[in-house]
């Protein structure tokens, strides 16, 4: 697992952040709940808890579920980031940082949520709502 510094901000520069991301994978999720938050598909890298902020009373956050937040700047409406609660892990928007150089994209979530109207070129591993949320209750203990 590469250990990578990257660094970014939200449109207005009021909340700027510094993380280290967990590899170089970029992710997209096609839910309904990240196409109503970023306006379209939500294109991400997994970053430590480590995550810094800068610019805290800029940031809103919004208890989208049980598990996870979602945080945004209360100034320009830029989504910031998505947050694991059991892990602290982030997962932080690709457009945000300053140097996305060496990301690949590996896969795609909530394949079957996916509006008609784009696909990706790059060849992914793709997964439907039904086998997202069982990969997900497998990582969490939950049977």
């Amino acid at each position: 697992m590469s250990e990578k510094m990257k660094t970014g901000h939200c449109l207005c520069g009021a909340v700027q952040f510094s993380a280290i991301l967990a590899n170089n994978d970029a992710h997209v999720c096609h839910c309904k709940m990240c196409q109503r938050w970023a306006g379209g598909p939500f294109v991400s890298v997994a970053c430590t808890p480590e995550t810094v902020f800068k610019g805290q009373d800029a940031i809103g956050v919004y208890p989208s579920s049980d598990w996870a937040e979602r945080g945004f700047c209360k100034h320009c409406g830029s989504p910031l980031f998505y947050r694991v609660k059991s892990d602290g892990s982030y997962y932080l928007p690709v457009g945000l940082l300053d140097d996305a150089e060496g990301l690949t994209l590996v896969d795609e979530i909530f394949i079957d949520r996916k509006p008609a109207l784009y696909s990706f070129a790059e060849k992914t591993r793709r997964m439907t709502e039904a086998e997202t949320m069982a990969m997900f209750a497998a990582s969490s203990g939950e049977s």
